[in-house]
């Protein structure tokens, strides 16, 4: 079992704070997903985050025009240069103030940041060569009384616009000139949010927040020096007429226009510029958007788009897409506003995710939060495609049915739900005789007995799928009924409760006379080998105790105290080492061999242990987020102060008054509204093997983290001697001898070379090299062409490949079906993926067909009349 499992995809969570941006090409959009930023390809419907973290959560971030570099600005002003295209951090650098805006300059050679009420620009380091002291400084703009909020370059690079807190705009050159004085636009009556340029630059647009915007121009006489502007001396226009910045600067402006939105008892929260087509989008505190035609400032479109504040808004360079974020709600839309659709349409959950649980083909992985709504994403574009609503209260546990196509769900409202994942709709809904609260779920191999258990009465419930009748009540536990596993191979169900026991039922028999086993503390989570004859229980005391099932007795344990603890709360009074609260694992997953197992707690770390010897084997740190509670080991004694922790005083930005005024009904707001608590805690409440066994997932503070296994580190030293070479690898398959190549290339493991042999073996061949293929190299082989599968157009080709594999070692594979388990599910998952594209394709096709055949009937109708008419 390797252990190289690298952070793959975070997707539970679209959107956090800070702004949106889109790429160059308009095809992709990045958002800030707490210390981490995530890319939404908009056009072939997939998503990724990167794999670097900012030390807190992401303030800003700013992408080169070329979009090969990224600038990520922490809470605390400490920034990341990256190389967009390689995902790779370049730099560290430390604004040593909190950055509310960002801007590249359209050359792409300076980076305009805010710097409090001062404006600080830098050269723009080169991404291709490494520097000793990259960042730069070019210059230091003051003038401003107040924190800086935006800042807006001109088209050609050389000025640049700011809009402030003290209710001013100013004009900025990059470079001084002979007379010129930053330009002061004042005269709005609260914040500027953002002021811009238009396509001529020959005017400029303020926005406040109060919903006025202010359109400036040329003064054309002294005579309207009365206007809301500082008097500026009339600088001469010597310099040469081609620059526009120097237009820009020599200009005596004033205001040409005010306007006003007409919003009542709402505040503008951004906004934002198309200068090709004159578009001013903005977005309100209600959730409504506004298109705006400039300078006639005529209403194109409004919309509500959300029920809380918008916090962020985007155009793409061509004008089409425009992308919205919703802080509050963890949301991210993009909307297509001339053909008034959704582009995409992603919202995380609202409270913390809870449980996970994968589908038995790895295509799918379903989420419960705290919010009680179930979503299901699939994982390989990395989107939610659907979402449950109907439960009423938090989710804690979630499961698949054997054939993946119903998806049961247990609440704390006192429900248990099965959904159909075909037509996405709930058709069952089991309840208990008196109303409880269930806290764990477990279903059957079979699919046709759901149980749950109880945190009220202690009981374990069990129904029919089919008929959706209670067929039994199992009781015997004095204690919560903490976690339920039904054994993968018999009729046997686990149930581990606070009461310190475990008790294995026979469901189907007639007594339910069990003997419990005996734990040293309460029973948290438990987990059934894949074979069914062994079961790993986590208790409070941080052990992992194995049961035989067989023989009903202990076989081993591991003390996992000292591994899964870690971090200190910014309110404990002990250290991290002392502190018993997060020494426990409340999650625990066997891989699909059943030689490892995961285990996961309130703790920033996950482990896998190897189950045969009881070793840790490797430590996950899932979050280095510093926003977080409990992700550092020891607190910074420079934040401790008389008053207490520095760190407990809440100092987000909540300022404005309707940011503070709570509106809502009384009891009404889900939630607890009287926790004191605003920080987060960095934990791990769920932990999941994929089925292919290639990947693993963690429901977290953070979203739904995904490790894959790390291709680039599948490198084998075994068998290998001095004259194997790629290069030998290529000269064996020009002479001919594609079995030979193909061994040679699994041995060095290097993917592309695999790949380059694979697809130079004729198709005539691949019946003859499947056949004489050693068997040391049959799981790599059926991996490999899973994965091929997945990306490639030869589908005819891998179809080939599988079928002649699945002939050639049938046998061998049916005898060793456990040790090829997590390899079966990759191929499986490869051929429905297959299946569903070519199924797509060939209803798109079949439209297409009919529509042409019936144009065709058409032209030969209007053919036929036509003649007849000139007869």
């Amino acid at each position: 079992m390797k252990a190289n499992y690298k952070f793959s995809n975070l997707c539970g969570t679209v959107y956090r704070q800070g702004n949106i941006v889109f790429t160059s090409d308009g095809n992709t959009v990045f958002s800030p997903v707490g210390n981490r930023v995530s890319a939404f390809d908009l056009v072939n419907n997939k998503s990724w985050t990167f794999p670097f973290e900012n030390r807190k959560n992401i303030a800003a971030i700013a992408l080169s025009p070329d979009s090969n570099v990224l600038v990520s600005v922490d809470e605390d002003g400490r920034a990341l240069l990256v190389n967009v295209r390689r995902g790779v951090v370049l730099h560290h650098h430390n604004f040593k103030k909190p950055v509310k805006a960002i801007k590249f300059s359209p050359d792409g050679k300076y980076i305009a940041v805010s710097h409090d009420s001062h404006i600080q620009v830098w050269r723009t380091p080169n991404h291709l060569i490494r520097e000793f002291a990259p960042f730069n400084l070019h210059r230091t703009y003051t003038g401003h009384h107040d924190e800086v909020m935006s800042i807006e370059w001109a088209p050609d690079s050389k000025s640049f616009l700011t809009a402030s807190r003290d209710m001013t705009a100013r004009l900025f050159t990059l470079d001084p000139l002979e007379g010129f004085r930053p330009k002061t636009f004042a005269g709005h009556r609260d914040v500027v949010i953002d002021a811009y340029f238009s396509s001529d630059c020959k005017t400029i647009y303020t926005v406040s927040r109060d919903g006025a915007v202010f359109t400036w121009k040329a003064k054309a006489t002294d005579a309207e020096s009365d206007t809301d502007e500082d008097e500026e001396p009339v600088a001469s226009t010597s310099s040469s007429p081609g620059h526009v910045s120097d237009v820009i600067a020599r200009t005596r402006w004033g205001v040409h226009k005010r306007n006003y939105f007409q919003q009542a008892n709402t505040k503008v929260v951004c906004s934002t510029f198309h200068r090709p087509s004159n578009l001013l989008i903005v977005g309100f505190s209600t959730g409504v958007f506004g298109l705006w035609e400039m300078p006639a400032f005529s209403n194109i479109h409004t919309l509500s788009i959300s029920q809380e504040k918008i916090s962020s808004v985007a155009i793409n360079p061509s004008g089409e897409w425009l992308a919205f974020g919703a802080r509050k709600l963890g949301q991210l839309l993009v909307w297509e506003w001339q053909s008034e659709s959704y582009v995409l349409k992603q919202q995380g959950h609202y409270f913390d995710m809870n449980t996970l649980a994968y589908a038995p083909d790895g295509q799918n992985v379903a989420t419960g939060g705290d919010d009680g709504k179930v979503k299901v994403w699939n994982t390989v574009s990395g989107f939610c495609f659907v979402t449950f609503s109907e439960h009423s209260a938090a989710i804690s546990a979630v499961d698949f049915a054997k054939q993946g196509q119903v998806l049961f769900s247990a609440s704390l409202d006192g429900t248990v739900r099965a959904f159909d994942l075909i037509r996405y709709r709930n058709f069952r809904t089991f309840t208990s005789p008196t109303p409880v609260q269930f806290s764990c779920l477990a279903v059957d191999p079979s699919g046709e007995v759901v149980a749950a258990g109880s945190s009220d009465s202690f009981e374990v419930f069990l129904w029919s799928v089919q008929t959706g009748k209670l067929l039994d009540v199992l009781a015997g536990h004095d204690g919560p009924v903490s976690s339920l596993a039904f054994s993968p191979t018999g009729n046997l169900l686990a149930s581990g409760s606070w009461d310190k026991t475990v008790r294995v039922w026979n469901v189907y028999a007639r007594s339910h006379n069990v003997e419990p086993y005996q734990l040293s503390a309460d029973a948290l989570a438990l987990a059934y080998r894949p074979d069914g004859k062994e079961i790993a229980v986590s208790t409070l005391d941080g052990q992992i105790m194995f049961f035989d099932v067989d023989q009903g007795k202990q076989t081993s344990v591991i003390e996992g105290r000292r591994d899964i603890s870690g971090g200190r709360k910014a309110d404990d009074r002990v250290t991290a080492a002392n502190n018993s609260s997060s020494k426990y694992f409340n999650s625990l997953a066997y891989s699909a061999d059943g030689q490892c197992l995961l285990a996961g707690g309130n703790s920033k770390y996950v482990v896998l242990y190897d189950v045969r010897d009881g070793v840790l084997v490797k430590k996950f740190q899932v979050s280095q987020n510093l926003s977080l509670d409990g992700t550092e080991e020891f607190l910074d004694s420079r934040r401790v102060t008389e008053a207490g922790n520095a760190d407990l005083i809440d100092d987000r930005d909540g300022s404005d008054a309707e940011d503070r005024a709570d509106s809502s009904l009384p009891g009404v707001a889900r939630g607890d509204a009287s926790k004191r608590r605003w920080r987060q805690e960095a934990r791990t409440k769920c932990v999941r093997f994929a089925p292919t066994g290639r990947a693993w997932a963690a429901a977290s503070t953070e979203g739904l983290l995904v490790y894959a296994l790390d291709a680039a580190l599948a490198f084998d030293p075994l068998d290998l001697d001095m004259e194997l070479t790629p290069q030998a690898v290529l000269r064996v398959l020009a002479g001919g001898a594609h079995l030979t190549a193909l061994v040679m290339a699994f041995r060095l493991g290097e993917r592309p070379l695999v790949r380059r042999v694979y697809e130079a073996v004729p198709r005539a061949d691949v019946r003859l090299v499947a056949r004489q293929l050693p068997v040391v190299y049959l799981a790599q082989m059926l991996r490999f062409v899973a994965e091929h599968l997945e990306k490639s157009p030869h589908l005819e080709f891998d179809l080939l490949w599988v079928n002649a594999l699945l002939h050639a070692h049938g046998r061998h594979l049916r005898d060793r079906s456990g040790e090829y388990a997590s390899v079966f599910r990759l191929v499986q998952k490869g051929l429905l993926d297959a299946e569903q594209s070519v199924n797509r394709l060939c209803d798109e096709n079949s439209s297409t067909l009919s529509y042409l055949i019936d144009q065709s009937r058409v032209v030969q109708d209007a053919d036929v009349n036509m003649g007849d008419d000139l007869s």
